[in-house]
């Protein structure tokens, strides 16, 4: 298999060489799209075709035995999702400080499924979470609950990576959105529909590494041609200092705005201290029970294999996550160095991209003196003259362009272009393969085969599967087409469901023996059902009800939801599990296998016998 990854690494790289000379001979640049696109896909579908199985346990966790740093890559490819890879970069820029909550949330949350949550179910020999619920709590609708909140978490987070899919399809390959949508959704059955999840992690191995050549690349030519290193981790600290410079001239110039120019110069915290904490705190616990990552990590080979893997997905994600930054900073820097402190005449000659970009049909991707950029004339209008020098208040820039536009922005190949667009489309891909066996997995297992057909043999499950598998992916797509979501809001969104409705079952579960049926069942319930309403009120109706004047003047931030629900899952819990009867011996027993760190797992796929 390492023979294979750099083979596939190094025909990218020739293939984008050869692209980069064809484009200097002349060939179209809706042709070099379509090549990267067929490239990308003919290969995610023929690793697909060639992982395609008819056992059980390949196709729901890939037979277990992923070796470590492939199932790293795999994890990592899932995480990355259209979201981080289009819009962290922009994160930095546009939110500043509470930029690093998200990293913090996300990167802690590894932390703890890694010491709490994966390897315990790992060595239970679970499938899905669903699996380890029925046993643990001795009754077989006791991983109804759990269905309920994968399915809301998951179906949010997948409308979240379809609408991406649909924006970066349809801006880079000129289709419609709705053409976007259901090509992007052919792409996804293709990899995944007759392999299962063996499929999935193979070609996630294969898009990781198309995105992380389309993250790394570009930003590695910028750094070698602004500071002459190619190494923009290391790099864009002395470009910050320069950026301090800039604008601290650009506030000593301007001291007649009273303020106004210093405000703008410095991304600022939206977030106050309360919500900041809890923000981190809502993403990682929602990041530590994640239903999409908790099934890539129980298709190791064993518990240590487990905890390898989260090491190894830690590793290859937080290439992408020390590179961001370097977005950020070159991206301003040429920003100062191009736009602010020109006169409108001079853009037409120093920032055409400005034009490209803010003449979108249909989006406000770039603003100057309040008014879209679609072209010269209309920002002429709008700043009053072609001599007016354009100030930092003057501009506005989408941050979600800037790692799909930062090739236009340093005038690179649009070969570059093209490769970034693909990447974005492979993580987002990635991503949704996840979400989609994540969802069948969970349908087609736990609900048919565990409570409606537990009789049904292999061939009859596979074809059920496949076809659920068919009809949430359309389901998936038609909602994307009626409401097509903020990405953001989504993704928030998604993380505080699966924190309040899974973390406090999954911990207390896996580590105090003595919490009982009827506390899971209550504390999973009303914590889920209360950061659920929370987001109602607050994010769909804009009904700040729920406030703590004492310790924020924001209220609780929408997307810092799970604060509420989490705690009150724990106490709920913990209150009824104390006043129930504990539970039986056979249970007691199974929890201490699962604790002991060597030994054979304990069921295959869950299967054992409940008790009820």
């Amino acid at each position: 298999m390492r023979r294979a990854c750099i083979m596939y690494l190094t025909g990218l790289l020739i293939f984008v060489v050869v692209l980069g000379i064809l484009e200097q001979i002349g060939i179209p640049d809706n042709l070099i799209s379509w090549s990267f696109v067929f490239f990308a896909g003919m290969s995610f579908t023929i690793v697909g075709f060639l992982s395609r199985t008819m056992k059980l346990a390949e196709f729901y966790v890939a037979g277990q035995n992923v070796p470590a740093v492939y199932n790293g890559m795999a994890t990592a490819a899932s995480w990355i999702s259209g979201a981080i890879f289009v819009g962290l970069a922009g994160m930095f820029h546009s939110k500043g400080h509470d930029g690093i909550a998200w990293i913090t949330g996300w990167t802690g949350g590894f932390v703890l499924t890694i010491t709490l949550i994966a390897p315990a179910l790992r060595k239970f020999g679970a499938w899905t979470v669903s699996d380890f619920l029925e046993a643990r709590f001795g009754w077989k609708y006791a991983g109804l609950p759990g269905i309920i909140v994968l399915l809301t978490c998951s179906f949010t987070y997948l409308i979240a990576q379809m609408t991406a899919m649909g924006i970066v399809a349809s801006r880079f390959l000129g289709m419609q959105f709705d053409t976007a949508v259901f090509v992007g959704l052919a792409g996804i059955l293709l990899c995944s529909l007759l392999g299962g999840m063996r499929a999935v992690t193979w070609t996630q191995v294969a898009q990781y590494i198309v995105l992380a050549v389309a993250y790394l690349l570009p930003v590695i030519w910028i750094s070698a041609k602004v500071t002459g290193f190619p190494l923009p981790q290391f790099m864009y600290g002395d470009v910050l200092q320069n950026i301090a410079e800039i604008e601290q001239n650009l506030i000593e110039n301007s001291a007649a705005i009273s303020g106004g120019l210093a405000a703008s110069v410095t991304p600022g915290q939206s977030l106050d201290t309360f919500n900041f904490l809890a923000l981190i705190f809502c993403l990682m616990c929602g990041t530590a029970v994640f239903p999409q990552l908790i099934m890539r990590f129980l298709t190791s080979t064993s518990v240590q294999g487990t905890r390898r893997s989260i090491s190894w997905s830690m590793f290859f994600i937080v290439i992408i996550f020390v590179t961001a930054p370097a977005y950020s900073a070159f991206i301003q820097f040429e920003l100062y160095q191009g736009i602010i402190g020109q006169s409108v005449s001079q853009l037409v000659e120093n920032a055409t991209w400005l034009f490209k970009w803010g003449s979108a049909e249909g989006q406000s991707l770039v603003s100057i003196c309040g008014t879209r950029a679609s072209n010269i004339e209309d920002v002429r209008q709008a700043c009053g003259s072609l001599q007016h020098v354009i100030s930092p208040t003057d501009l506005s820039i989408d941050p979600q362009i800037f790692v799909l536009a930062i090739a236009d922005i340093f005038d690179l190949p649009f070969v570059i272009t093209a490769l970034i667009a693909v990447g974005a489309i492979a993580a987002i891909m990635s991503t949704t393969n996840g979400l989609v066996i994540t969802i069948t997995a969970a349908l087609g297992h736990n609900v048919y085969y565990r409570l409606l057909d537990p009789r049904a043999p292999t061939g009859r499950r596979l074809i059920v599967t496949r076809f659920i598998m068919i009809i949430i992916s359309i389901i998936a797509a038609l909602i994307t087409l009626a409401t097509p979501g903020d990405i953001p809001m989504l993704v928030a969104w998604s993380f505080s469901l699966a924190g309040a409705g899974l973390f406090p079952v999954l911990v207390l579960g896996i580590w105090w023996k003595r919490t009982t049926t009827a506390g899971a069942l209550s504390g999973m319930v009303s914590g889920f059902l209360i950061t659920l309403l929370y987001l109602v009120q607050t994010g769909l109706y804009g009904m700040d009800l729920w406030t703590i004047p004492t310790i924020t003047d924001q209220g609780i931030a929408t997307m810092a939801s799970a604060i509420i629900g989490i705690p009150v899952g724990f106490l709920i819990m913990i209150v009824v599990s104390i006043f129930t009867s504990p539970p039986p011996f056979e249970v007691l027993t199974m929890m201490d296998d699962i604790h002991r760190p060597g030994g054979k797992t304990i069921t295959q796929g869950g299967d054992r016998k409940i008790i009820y």
